[in-house]
């Protein structure tokens, strides 16, 4: 790894505090009663009531959502043997994908023992603490005994996910590219590149699946395993083919229909893919390296169908699309283990869901790239948020259907809308924003580029390759700060819009400037005076198309910044006003704040625009809009003006906007609290709808609601400002935005071109 990405490594995994995840309290704590039940004497009575009955303890305790990620680090990742203690920060990493695909919780314990007796041991001892356990980064052939043992004596889910994930990922894939191929997995001849726990357990699900074992060869580091070779171990054996003229994968890659690769880099070459049958099947898994590139694979056969275990090439296997949701539905039911029969299910509901028609939400965080069933389509993306319903309800029914289930489901519309309620809570959007923004680099523009946090962000986009940066500075003072902070600027453009250098393009502006606000006062010598303005400069940048976005706002006055944008880029077609918001990402859901910075008092007409306005953004984030204006009083319940500019709106949005699902004037906990907003106002507009938009009637109300929320650490992802309303994307960013802040702005500015975002 380069020295930038060791040190980002380092402090991300150390700030601001230690570790990626924590444990959190889920009851109230605050009181002496609180405590009074949390512990002693109250804590008594679920104690009693589980020492009659230990199915309680799913009722009382955590159990029933609490996932142990457990290793000896004797395999982790492709750093081999470093110790439990080394291995850390895996396990985390994976509580921490277990917390935002699934909403499960997670406990990592690293166990410092090697011998598998002992280290079955231990785990059995703790099992009572969980729901279910993950083995991970153990290595073959003891991770064979430990989970079969484990598996026999505990009465809850146990999975190794390093075999098991990259199975059942890979099956489903397997199936689909053998249909597109016209060929059946009877007759398939499979190559696997690989020996060890992923590829036996590969082996064994796709003949589960119908493959034949006498179609199957495996090569190891020595060659072919073939039944002559001595000192075979029993599972090694069980693969062993009778073919024993193949001795190595040049021989064994003859004819062959499918290769599956679990090794290492470059052991697969073009002339091997030139010699496997008509419309191929090539699964290079080894990560971040595969077995071939796929730029050499797919030179060498314009009928191959790839797959590898990358995120910047088609069909990714990724045991994220699986694990997650194979747990989900295994707590749900509260199955006593995860069977065959569970994850045959998943594979066929994973492969199922890459032939159904892809939303939009998922193509366009894709680049609108169309996605359809095909050789460059063959597995769901990871960021299809399809799969925690499809996957999750096809293990529960399994392990009801095959008898592990102890707390079957009878509601399974009621158990979709639970698992679309795990889907609001974690919504990652920000990893979102930022593979929808590599997939089409943006030049981003820069207004403050001699503030040293853009200058550490323009480094970062151009290390994560999210877009192609435009600072606007003296370039002097800008080198000498990035020199100062130790900040590469390779990759990055330095524009001083004082320059005599830049004269001509100061002059060009200036004219189209003119042209835009002659009937406004406009003349040309006042319009180039403004080009010396970073604001005027960047924002007719991306008016004349010399570059797609702007970020600024660190040090200008929202007031002065929104009279630029409005003479500059302009107001949105069929709008007269625009405005941020800002998404907060609390446990109960998304909510989006309006406006945050740049309305001050809003009026009827206002409130409508914005309204529209932020329910059109919403929808393109994938999410159905319900929008609130919000007051201090309650449907007329007061007669102040900012009470009657709501109501005038809400008459104006209901007879102008029948299509949207919109009410107001309310009090925030009238909106937030469904229940009780029903119930009080049964004919309201939002009946049964959990409110998503929050549109407030002053900005200052706005801007604290979300500070509020934010500082207080009460939300899990806060995204934003995103700009509504502007023609073109010119964003503002808060003026104390931190380097992340920046960094997950220009993805948003970068994929933001007055259409949808995700």
């Amino acid at each position: 790894m380069d020295k930038k990405l060791v040190e980002a490594a380092r402090a991300y995994h150390a700030l601001p505090q230690p570790g990626k995840i924590e444990v959190t309290p889920t009851k109230p704590h605050h009181t002496q009663r609180d405590l009074t039940l949390a512990y002693s004497p109250g804590v008594a009575v679920p104690c009693l009531d589980i020492e009659k009955d230990a199915e309680k303890a799913y009722d009382y305790t955590s159990k029933g959502n609490l996932v142990a990620v457990i290793s000896n680090g004797t395999a982790v990742l492709g750093l081999g043997d470093i110790g439990a203690m080394a291995g850390k920060p895996v396990m985390e990493g994976k509580g921490l994908l277990f917390k935002i695909y699934a909403g499960i919780d997670v406990f990592d314990i690293e166990i410092n023992e090697k011998d598998p007796q002992k280290f079955v041991e231990i785990v059995r001892s703790m099992a009572p603490t969980f729901g279910g356990i993950n083995l991970e980064d153990i290595k073959a052939p003891e991770c064979f005994e430990i989970e079969e043992t484990l598996k026999k004596e505990l009465d809850i889910p146990v999975m190794h996910d390093d075999q098991h994930g990259t199975a059942i990922i890979s099956a489903a894939g397997l199936l689909n590219a053998l249909e597109i191929a016209g060929k059946k997995i009877e007759n398939a001849k499979i190559v696997l590149s690989g020996a060890g726990a992923s590829a036996q357990s590969c082996c064994k699900l796709y003949i589960s699946l119908g493959a034949k074992v006498e179609n199957i060869v495996m090569v190891d580091s020595k060659g072919v395993i073939t039944k002559d070779r001595a000192n075979l171990d029993e599972r090694k054996a069980y693969f062993a083919t009778a073919r024993t003229e193949l001795r190595t994968l040049a021989d064994a890659i003859v004819g062959a229909d499918v290769f599956v690769g679990l090794s290492k880099p470059g052991v697969l070459t073009q002339e091997m893919i030139q010699q496997m049958a008509p419309n191929p099947i090539v699964f290079a898994l080894a990560n971040p390296d595969p077995e071939i590139s796929y730029e050499e694979a797919i030179a060498a056969r314009s009928d191959i169908m790839m797959a590898t275990g990358r995120s910047d090439y088609p069909n990714q296997i990724n045991n994220v699309i699986g694990f997650p949701y194979i747990f989900r539905g295994a707590l749900d039911v509260r199955a006593k283990a995860i069977n065959e029969e569970m994850k045959i299910a998943a594979t066929l509901a994973i492969a199922k869901l890459a032939q159904e028609p892809v939303p939009n939400e998922v193509i366009s965080a894709y680049g609108n790239i169309p996605l359809h069933f095909g050789k460059e389509y063959f597995i769901p993306k990871p960021v299809d948020t399809r799969l925690i319903v499809r996957v999750s309800m096809a293990v529960a029914k399994a392990a009801m259907e095959s008898g592990v289930a102890r707390k079957p489901i009878t509601d399974w519309d009621a158990y979709e809308e639970f698992l679309m309620d795990r889907i609001g809570r974690m919504t990652h959007l920000t990893r979102r924003l930022h593979d929808a923004a590599k997939l089409r680099l943006r030049k981003i523009v820069y207004a403050a580029g001699e503030n040293v946090n853009v200058l550490k962000a323009a480094a970062e986009v151009v290390h994560q390759n999210l877009a192609i940066p435009v600072l606007l500075g003296t370039p002097a003072h800008i080198q000498k700060l990035a020199k100062d902070n130790e900040i590469s600027l390779d990759g990055i453009e330095i524009i001083s819009p004082r320059s005599p250098e830049y004269k001509g393009k100061r002059l060009q502006y200036a004219e189209q400037y003119t042209k835009q606000n002659w009937r406004k006062g406009g003349v040309l010598n006042e319009a180039l005076d403004r080009m010396f303005d970073a604001n005027y400069y960047g924002m007719m940048m991306v008016q004349c198309g010399d570059a797609d976005g702007l970020i600024t706002g660190l040090y200008s006055n929202y007031h002065y910044l929104s009279q630029v944008a409005r003479s500059t880029v302009g107001i949105e077609k069929g709008h007269n006003y625009f405005a941020t918001m800002h998404l907060v990402v609390l446990k109960s859901g998304p909510l989006f704040l309006v406006d945050t910075l740049i309305n001050q008092n809003l009026k009827a007409d206002t409130l409508v625009d914005i309204s529209v306005l932020a329910a059109e953004k919403v929808r393109c984030f994938g999410i159905k809009p319900h929008v609130a204006l919000i007051n201090f009083s309650d449907f007329g319940s007061d007669d102040a003006d900012s009470s009657q500019e709501a109501r005038k709106a809400v008459s104006i949005l209901h007879r102008d906007y029948p299509y949207l699902s919109v009410d107001g004037e309310m009090q925030i906990n009238t909106a937030l609290n469904t229940k009780l907003r029903d119930q009080r106002y049964p004919d309201n507009k939002l009946q049964g709808k959990q409110v998503n938009i929050l549109v407030f009637p002053r900005l200052s109300a706005a801007n604290a609601c979300y500070q509020l929320l934010k500082t207080l650490g009460n939300a899990e992802e806060v995204v934003g400002p995103i700009q509504i309303g502007l023609a073109k994307p010119v964003y503002f960013t808060d003026h104390d935005a931190t380097v992340k802040e920046i960094v997950d702005i220009t993805a948003l500015v970068s994929i933001d071109s007055s259409a949808c975002i995700l």
